[in-house]
């Protein structure tokens, strides 16, 4: 049909999508009319309107990831810190100084206050710390956790290559000696550590508490080059979980010796008895078991009254 044949209202909606199609390269198209010559207005819904919508050829491609680098060793650990991890300068500077307070004033809101005065801020700058002497607990945490890297790597040497196959032996004993280096990390707190075990054992501080320990034990597999992905991944999880919860308990009433020999004696036998570490489950109803009674007694030793 010659174009003099065509309507006019046709004849128009055709010459939009001509126009349209040979300016979409540029970016200038921003509207595709409809098959139908209905015109688009004002009164027209958002969602009906062609104007509402970019050309799929002319779409602007979405931006590439950034990447960002982690700061703790385990694989399965997101790339970015999750906010519960993050600290921002303020507090990280008043919890750093605080931090050499703990051992004489223990974890309270007077070491905070000396953090504070210490960074050169004022007294009110507590404030900044939304949850308040549990902040100073769970910067210790993370900050024992985000180190335990390094540490391993000078006890034990560098991580496992990916092409080193270890025995679960190995993982297991690899594993036990991550663990004391973090319970290690407890030293210069131990005789106040009583106090940060109460203050999570509150129950609005619970569930931050054992989403650390969780991550805990996912770090120390990692490190100890754990690569299992068999049911056994959240068994030796469990199982670790528990050992050092309960060998951190038996370590603020630990009295004899600097080294604390005793605990680490107490560590050593609580392995042996685990005979899962490094296995594999035999069964679902073993495995529901002995997570049932791992977890009774991590929150046993967090104070939770079970």
């Amino acid at each position: 049909m010659p174009p003099s044949a065509l309507s006019p209202t046709v004849a128009a909606s055709a010459a939009r999508r001509l126009v349209c199609l040979r300016s979409a390269a540029n970016g200038q198209c921003r509207a595709l009319s409809s098959t139908t010559s209905t015109p688009v207005t004002s009164a027209t819904p958002a969602t009906l309107r062609p104007s509402a919508q970019w050309p799929y050829f002319a779409r602007p491609k979405p931006a590439a990831p950034s990447a960002a680098v982690r700061s703790f060793h385990s694989f399965d650990h997101p790339n970015e810190l999750p906010p519960q991890d993050r600290f921002s300068d303020a507090e990280q500077a008043i919890l750093t100084a605080a931090a050499r307070h703990i051992p004489t004033h223990g974890f309270t809101e007077r070491t905070i206050a000396l953090g504070a005065f210490d960074a050169g801020y004022p007294a009110i700058s507590t404030n900044v710390l939304p949850d308040g002497v549990f902040s100073l607990v769970r910067w210790h945490l993370v900050n024992q956790r985000t180190v335990l890297a390094s540490r391993t790597r000078q006890v034990l040497g560098e991580a496992p290559l990916d092409d080193v196959a270890l025995t679960p032996a190995d993982v297991a004993s690899r594993a036990e000696r991550i663990i004391w280096e973090r319970l290690l990390g407890n030293k210069d707190v131990v005789g106040r550590w009583q106090e940060a075990l109460a203050i999570m054992a509150q129950p609005s501080y619970v569930p931050a508490s054992l989403r650390e320990l969780a991550l805990l034990a996912d770090e120390i597999w990692a490190l100890a080059g754990d690569k299992a992905v068999d049911p056994s991944w959240y068994t030796k999880r469990a199982a670790v979980s528990a050992i050092y919860a309960s060998s951190e308990l038996f370590m603020t009433s630990d009295g004899s010796g600097p080294d604390f020999p005793a605990t680490r004696e107490f560590l050593e036998r609580r392995f042996r008895e685990s005979q899962e570490l490094g296995g594999y489950v035999r069964s679902v109803g073993e495995w529901v078991s002995f997570a049932a009674s791992a977890g009774v007694n991590v929150l046993r030793s967090k104070g939770v009254n079970v």
